[in-house]
């Protein structure tokens, strides 16, 4: 019979891969308009606010809670992990040189489009992790059930997460391969998270509260600060408005029906 550890790394190794089907959405689209990027850009704003609050800081809350605190003390341990996400992603963007993202860059990109897009892919890879750790201690607990669960919902909340990041890769000039790629890729860190969290399910159940609102922190702060401005310049987009709109209710109706 597979080993709990076992199952849970596949499983999230198999969640996480679902980011490529995302990406694979770039083959069934034209040539992006300025306008069409913003309401692209919009939409992964949307998954993105969406997955932060029903995928990561209510799940972190719960979490918290099954391990014993009080709904007082869960709370305060996912807002500290939540400020201490932005903290760290504040300080990220305010120090990390733009030669470090040279490899999503292309020739004549704008240096300030590389390190916004750089910093929204590193935000949506970080989220990852803890996800991938979710799947691993829900199978490395033995519940095969609520591990399968788990590992069915996150699978298909990253489909729409891979669009969210291959289109904004796209907007720096890439080709469509490579966005499928840095898509897929940033989802492969799902099975890292799922070796630790099948492999210490105890201990890293006490850590996922933690990781869950870190991560809700880091891509909320991007998003606020990076994504939405940039989609309203030079003028406000009543588009990127729309894409926002629709990508929080496509996100909130899948987390909420598949959590």
């Amino acid at each position: 019979m597979t080993s709990p550890v076992l199952t849970g790394i596949l499983a999230s190794l198999i969640a996480g891969a679902a980011t490529g089907l995302g990406g694979l959405a770039l083959w069934f689209t034209g040539k992006a308009t300025a306008e069409q990027q913003k309401l692209m850009l919009g939409f992964a704003a949307g998954v993105m606010l969406a997955a932060s609050f029903f995928s990561l800081i209510i799940p972190g809350i719960e979490q918290a809670q099954h391990l014993g605190a009080s709904r007082w003390a869960a709370a305060a341990t996912v807002v500290a992990a939540v400020l201490f996400g932005a903290f760290t992603l504040s300080s990220l963007h305010r120090h990390l040189p733009v030669d470090h993202l040279k490899l999503l860059g292309t020739p004549g990109v704008d240096p300030f489009d590389l390190k916004r897009i750089g910093l929204f892919v590193v935000a949506i890879t970080l989220h990852n992790f803890p996800e991938g750790m979710a799947v691993g201690v829900s199978f490395g607990t033995g519940d095969f059930g609520a591990g399968l669960t788990t590992a069915t919902g996150i699978g298909v909340q990253n489909i729409p997460e891979g669009l969210a990041v291959a289109v904004a890769v796209l907007t720096l000039g890439h080709s469509r391969r490579t966005a499928f790629l840095i898509a897929l890729a940033t989802g492969l860190v799902e099975p890292v998270g799922g070796v630790f969290g099948a492999g210490l399910a105890a201990v890293s159940a006490a850590l996922l509260p933690w990781g869950l609102g870190f991560a809700a922190g880091a891509m909320i702060y991007v998003v606020a600060t990076e994504i939405i401005p940039d989609t309203q310049r030079p003028q406000p987009s009543a588009r990127a408005s729309h894409g926002l709109m629709i990508g929080l209710a496509a996100m909130m109706f899948l987390d909420v029906t598949l959590g």
